[in-house]
């Protein structure tokens, strides 16, 4: 049975800025759902709209899909998510958006000093291993 309040994968496509081949994807991977018709054709629902612009804004952030699809799985099923369950979504980005900054900001800041130095001292760079915090997980390559 339709729904107006249901989109088709062109719909939605046009109205999120995201191709068809991307909702399907986001699909696959679980962040999104639709119902099928009984032709077989895709249906979303319109606040799958809300969905979508969360997963492209936190893709932006660079938040892995995995995550996303976590914090996704916290929204209520019983019920379309309000403002407030957007709003504590987003919250949730907030430690790593700072972890982000402060790791962008000692790149930028030592940014001058590691292009071309070739030093390749793991301990004394101060972007792979600031105080050489990854000597107490042994001798050799810990990173790899």
């Amino acid at each position: 049975m339709e729904s107006a309040h249901e989109l088709t994968p062109g719909e939605m496509a046009l109205r999120s800025g995201v191709a068809v081949s991307a909702l399907h994807f986001y699909e696959r991977e679980g962040l999104i759902s639709s119902r099928r018709t009984s032709g077989n054709q895709r249906r979303y629902a319109r606040d799958t709209l809300r969905r979508v612009a969360f997963i492209r804004m936190s893709q932006r952030l660079g938040i892995p899909l995995a995550r996303i699809r976590e914090a996704l799985a916290t929204l209520p099923t019983d019920r379309v998510p309000t403002s407030k369950d957007w709003a504590r979504l987003s919250a949730g980005w907030r430690d790593d958006l700072d972890q982000r900054i402060v790791h962008l900001q000692r790149l930028r800041d030592n940014l001058a000093g590691c292009i071309g130095c070739g030093c390749l001292s793991l301990k004394v760079c101060a972007l792979a291993n600031p105080g050489d915090v990854l000597s107490e997980e042994g001798p050799g390559p810990v990173r790899l």
